[in-house]
């Protein structure tokens, strides 16, 4: 739905000048975008802004305006509306049923989905009456992104930052085609790359970026799962909302941290490319070089079929396989090895890139191919699982 129709609304706060790099990254993905601003925005920003970048119609009153029935008109053309950044008055004002002014009547007569994007002082955010109007507003269908935690303009330290645009733009992916439909699903997945250390500065490690892994995470989280993210080295931000995550660089530590507790989770993902030996013994000094240096290596645990052997009546566990050879026959073959519900085999040659082309194995039907970005790949993955 790279070309669904976004209305962007814009509210007053110090953060709606970052509305307008969002009006642009939706520009460039295809978007249609057209765009409200409260008059406490055009304090901060203007519609020149947002008409040049989006190429489209602002709007900001209910009475000064081309269309006589605007507040309606927007409401039936957008696919979902954006409101970011959402103050808390605003929202109060969507909670209660207010329709005042142009952006509150707009979403009165809207019926479709709707995405908050909070951002504001930590004491206002937190406050109750501002928390029971989120919870109002969730009850109707809409989505909040909840804010990250930093420095506010305000000088206050809290939860209250507008998060990164790139994350909006994740959330508005996720909301246009799926919503939030795995409410009660608990899940755990690994990502990244294990690193068995030889001495201070040398490790033995591998080329996964963890990109597949955290985006099942987020794609998890956003869709409504608690999620839990164990992760070793990646090359990329942890996603702020994913409040439940742990590093565990050592495949030890990994185990230590995934098969414990993994009896708590519904739906188990081991996306984590796992080293198969380590180093006999680890050097506390810096060994020093030699004209040749022989490494003696033994196996690590086997995380994936320790799980396999200890899965629970109604658990789903999922396995990853990259290969560079024989990837479905091998792929197949680990499935049943280490007793997976689903694998998700993929070609070596796309290690750490954007985008990746994988077969979704499961013990009942025929390999089914799919292709795209990591996050794309990741909801294809999640929506294989709810079939199992």
């Amino acid at each position: 739905m790279s070309n669904a129709k976004i209305l962007l609304a814009v509210t007053g706060g110090i953060a709606a000048y970052k509305a307008i790099d969002l009006a642009s990254r939706l520009n460039k993905a295809g978007y249609q975008v057209r765009t409200v601003l409260t008059d406490s925005a055009r304090k901060f920003v203007s519609p020149v802004n947002f008409s040049a970048i989006t190429h489209n119609s602002v709007h900001t009153s209910l009475w000064d305006d081309a269309d006589p029935i605007v507040h309606i008109s927007l409401a039936d053309w957008a696919d979902l509306i954006v409101v970011a950044p959402a103050s808390a008055n605003t929202i109060a004002k969507a909670a209660c049923g207010l329709a005042n002014n142009l952006l509150s009547s707009i979403l009165l007569a809207h019926t479709k989905p709707v995405l908050w994007v909070p951002a504001m002082n930590v004491h206002m955010y937190e406050h109750v009456a501002t928390k029971q109007n989120m919870e109002i507003l969730k009850s109707r269908g809409h989505h909040v992104l909840e804010p990250a935690t930093g420095l506010l303009a305000c000088a206050y330290t809290g939860k209250g930052k507008y998060p990164p645009n790139e994350e909006i733009l994740y959330a508005i992916r996720t909301y246009l085609l799926y919503g939030r439909d795995l409410g009660g699903v608990t899940a755990i997945v690994s990502a990244g790359a294990s690193v068995e250390a030889i001495d201070p500065m040398r490790m033995i490690s591998n080329r996964s970026s963890g990109k597949m892994g955290i985006a099942l995470a987020r794609a998890l989280s956003l869709r409504g799962a608690m999620v839990k993210l164990v992760y070793g080295s990646v090359n990329q931000e942890i996603p702020y909302y994913l409040h439940d995550a742990v590093q565990a660089l050592s495949v030890e530590e990994m185990y230590d941290a995934i098969v414990p507790i993994a009896g708590n989770f519904r739906w188990i993902f081991k996306c984590a490319a796992v080293s198969d030996y380590k180093p006999a013994s680890y050097s506390p000094q810096k060994i020093k070089k030699a004209e040749d240096l022989l490494l003696k290596l033994e196996r690590t645990a086997d995380i994936l079929a320790d799980l396999g052997r200890i899965k629970q009546d109604g658990q789903r566990l999922i396995g990853f396989a990259a290969e560079t050879e024989n990837l479905i026959e091998n792929a197949k073959d680990k499935l049943l090895r280490k007793n997976l519900d689903l694998i998700v085999a993929n070609h070596l040659e796309n290690a750490g890139k954007d985008s990746n082309s994988i077969s979704l194995i499961d013990k009942a039907g025929m390999p089914l191919a799919a292709q795209g970005d990591k996050f794309d790949l990741a909801h294809k993955i999640i929506d294989h699982v709810k079939t199992l």
